[in-house]
């Protein structure tokens, strides 16, 4: 399980149009392992909201493409932050970093931890701020290629990234291409603030389809990886290297989840090649997929399959769809997304109540959670299961 000892805290620098997953998944992904993160922005306060923004990269643009992602509600006011009581510093990329580095507040921020060689983790457009703090300065570090000229004006010995999965670490300082890489930066995030991860020999599969919740696969799934573990992707139909769409669902005051174009997730496995008796875990993410993929009869299959070999599965939202259609939930307690209530209930399980929509609850070897916020006991009850630890 994941520990918090040594009480490690961390802050999250953010601001509008910050990327997407470079916000969320570092802030639920350590959060998981035990370490307290505090997310803040100039001019705001605990309880605000930074718009996010999807980027996604194609090889038929001469650039990333943008749209709008998911509201991120900040946990922390930036005015209250006292430097001292932090253990290191993650800047996300994105549009935020741009008028982030012309903030004098923010700059002197940043110039204290790097000054004191706390942990500083910058990624994709991030190191701007490094550099505005003239914290790169004889330091290797990479970032979104087209920073190799701003960062090596600043005086950075510039690594230019091979693949957008690129990463560079120079003692205390950990930077990334972009989210590509936050399998490699995170982890090395995690070192840097003495983290040590036991049981990261794990196999866990992720049964994903189109329309599936942006978050609840993309936070989960490299939130395992950062931690050493085997982490596949399939989806019926599809092989290794194929998409499958993502929807960001938020919460913005209507009676149902707002719905959003989210990023382009690429498998890692073949669906109709899998040895499911190799993997040591199930995740069903959460989002539309869940809706269809209760009907298709390998996938039901696989379900049954994992439940009888006894091994973890961890099904989030709208996931426990595919549990009660494969008929593993009777006698259970669990949770889901309100309005998957009906279908747990005549599955034969106890509904348990998400309140707040933030909890989830381990039955046995089966982990339910009922929405996104709720990643950080989602992955640490699985990691429990599976005796995956982080300890400080």
């Amino acid at each position: 399980m994941a520990s918090g000892k040594g009480g490690r805290r961390v802050l999250l620098l953010c601001g509008d149009y910050m990327e997407d997953y470079e916000a969320m998944v570092p802030f639920q992904a350590l959060q998981a392992y035990g370490v307290t993160v505090d997310a803040v922005c100039p001019a705001k306060k605990a309880g605000d909201i930074c718009p996010t923004a999807v980027e996604q990269y194609s090889p038929a643009h001469q650039t990333f493409s943008e749209s709008r992602g998911h509201n991120f509600t900040l946990n922390a006011t930036f005015d209250d932050v006292e430097f001292e009581k932090y253990d290191g510093l993650v800047i996300p990329g994105g549009r935020a970093p741009e008028y982030l580095a012309m903030d004098p507040s923010v700059v002197e921020l940043v110039r204290k931890f790097s000054d004191s060689r706390k942990p500083i983790a910058a990624i994709c457009h991030g190191p701007l701020v490094l550099a505005a703090a003239d914290s790169v300065r004889g330091r290797k570090c990479t970032a979104y290629p087209t920073l190799g000229p701003v960062l090596a004006a600043a005086g950075a010995y510039w690594v230019k990234p091979e693949t957008m999965s690129g990463c560079a670490a120079d003692g205390y300082l950990i930077t990334g291409a972009t989210f590509k890489g936050h399998a490699e930066y995170i982890g090395l995030f995690i070192k840097a603030l003495g983290g040590n991860v036991t049981g990261s020999d794990r196999r866990i599969l992720f049964l994903c389809g189109d329309f599936m919740e942006d978050y609840e696969i993309g936070v989960p799934f490299q939130a395992l990886q950062a931690l050493g573990c085997h982490v596949d992707a399939v989806c019926p139909k599809k092989k290794a290297g194929d998409i499958c769409a993502t929807a960001v669902h938020d919460f913005e005051g209507d009676q149902t989840y707002s719905e959003k174009l989210g990023h382009n997730f690429t498998l890692t496995a073949d669906f109709d090649a899998l040895d499911i008796s190799s993997y040591d875990a199930l995740v069903i993410p959460g989002g539309r997929a869940p809706e269809y993929l209760a009907l298709d009869e390998k996938v039901i299959a696989i379900v049954k399959q994992i439940v009888d070999a006894n091994k973890p599965v961890a099904s989030i939202c709208h996931g426990q769809q595919i549990l009660a259609a494969a008929g593993v939930l009777q006698g259970k307690k669990c949770t889901a997304y309100p309005a998957v209530k009906l279908n747990v209930v005549l599955a034969g399980a106890t509904w348990l109540e998400p309140d707040p929509i933030h909890r989830c609850f381990t039955d046995g070897n089966l982990v339910t959670g009922a929405a996104w916020p709720g990643h950080p006991e989602f992955i640490s009850q699985l990691m429990a299961l599976l005796d995956v630890r982080v300890s400080f």
